[in-house]
């Protein structure tokens, strides 16, 4: 498909109208619209945010969103949210890449949750989610009022048609749709598969650069937003919403994706993870890994997120009379990682693009032993870490495992046995 236009720049106010004219000029809500367009307001935080903070978007649409059906149960039992009735697990735990699914599936059909934290009823914590699908969802819409939607595609071209444009990602790639935000999203390839991180709680922005200053880590010029795009006419479709980690669904006459115009800051963008801008030891030691964060969800606690996304992207390892590996740590934080593409520099076995780990708050975890005696023994010579694309959803609140996920034949019984082989070196 040829290539789209976007507006760049994380949390501008952007302005984009499909068609001359249908974007207000000097307002936001003229008494009558000049294009015969309804106006209406999508809010993402509440009308009270602080400014810096405070994220909102004018629509100006055929139809406004109370244009459907009332909305009835609908029933998906792979969705799930928080809480989960599960233990929450404090062994280390990791799966292998779950196949795809047998039966073909549109977006929504083949979303399963794997764990999730914190409470949806509170608007804290997250989920993470697994796609694997390999049909357009067609006449079928989605949003959830949970929370936003983090895509991490792992293989195939995506297409995500929301109400304020289209995004077309894949793997090294990410997309964000707020919450509220309806859309369908529909592979390009035969098929696309990948992660989903449902953040309940604050909306993702930005981390503070610290010392670094005013460059570095993700630039705000590198995220791509939607121009203005709308489908018009009259078709019956069906609108699936999740909600209070509730399922429903509702029927319209018209697409939900009718926006013709939109000015403001709260839109779905994506971003290229290659253009994330690693910092890293140039002298000696291995920096905390939160130097590696590319968006972050607070929480009420500063410097204590309720989501952190961190990527582990290729980049220069030079630090001198150091083990360059990840050390071995025990953290208040819990950590969920995932793989894009090749190997993890601490995991060089039994950690495959599509798997997972996770480590609780206190978890101890760390290199395998092959790893350590490689780190141990290595020349330290520069050296390019290449070929790769890890990433971790960490949070303050500990991920607790659905029962599928619990249950399932990827779940590896083995993976502790990856430190099996570290034995003492003590020399006195």
């Amino acid at each position: 498909m040829p290539d789209l236009e976007y507006l760049s720049g994380f949390d501008n106010e952007h302005q984009t109208e499909a068609v001359a004219g249908a974007l207000p000029i000097g307002q936001f809500s003229p008494q009558r619209h000049p294009l015969g367009l309804y106006t209406e307001q999508l809010s993402t935080t509440a009308f009270t945010a602080p400014g810096h903070l405070n994220r909102r978007t004018w629509c100006y649409r055929i139809q406004p969103s109370v244009s459907q059906s009332g909305f009835k149960p609908w029933n998906n039992h792979r969705i799930e949210s928080a809480p989960i009735s599960e233990i929450c697990p404090h062994q280390p735990l990791r799966w292998s890449p779950y196949p795809g699914p047998t039966e073909v599936l549109d977006f929504v059909d083949s979303l399963h949750t794997i764990v999730a934290n914190g409470d949806v009823k509170t608007q804290t914590g997250l989920a993470v989610h697994l796609y694997h699908c390999s049909k357009a969802m067609g006449a079928r819409y989605f949003y959830t009022a949970d929370g936003e939607l983090l895509f991490v595609p792992v293989a195939g071209q995506m297409l995500i048609n929301t109400e304020l444009g289209k995004l077309l990602i894949e793997p090294g790639e990410i997309a964000v749709i707020p919450r509220g935000i309806k859309f369908k999203a529909d592979p390009i390839t035969s098929s696309c598969n990948g992660y989903i991180c449902e953040n309940y709680g604050a909306p993702l922005t930005l981390p503070e650069r610290g010392p670094v200053g005013a460059n570095g880590f993700a630039n705000q010029r590198d995220f791509q937003y939607p121009v203005a795009a709308f489908e018009a006419g009259s078709n019956q479709v069906e609108l699936i919403a999740k909600y209070s980690g509730e399922l429903y669904f509702a029927t319209m006459d018209h697409s939900p994706l009718n926006v013709v115009a939109w000015t403001g800051n709260s839109a779905p963008y994506k971003y290229n993870l290659s253009r994330f801008n690693a910092m890293n030891s140039v002298s000696f030691d291995h920096p905390d890994p939160s130097i590696f964060t590319v968006l972050t969800s607070p929480s009420a606690l500063p410097g204590i997120a309720n989501l952190d996304f961190v990527i582990f992207p290729p980049r220069w390892s030079v630090a001198e009379h150091t083990f360059r590996p990840p050390w071995y740590h025990r953290n208040v934080m819990s950590e969920f990682m995932g793989l894009v593409t090749g190997q993890y520099d601490a995991k060089k076995a039994g950690f495959e693009p599509g798997g997972m780990s996770l480590h609780n708050s206190m978890t101890p975890h760390g290199p395998e032993s092959a790893v350590f005696e490689s780190g141990t023994s290595a020349e330290l010579k520069p050296e390019k870490i290449d070929n790769t694309l890890a990433f971790m959803f960490e949070s303050r609140y500990g991920f607790v495992p659905t029962s599928s996920a619990a249950n399932s034949p990827q779940l590896q019984p083995d993976y502790d046995q990856c430190w099996a082989g570290l034995e003492p070196h003590f020399n006195r």
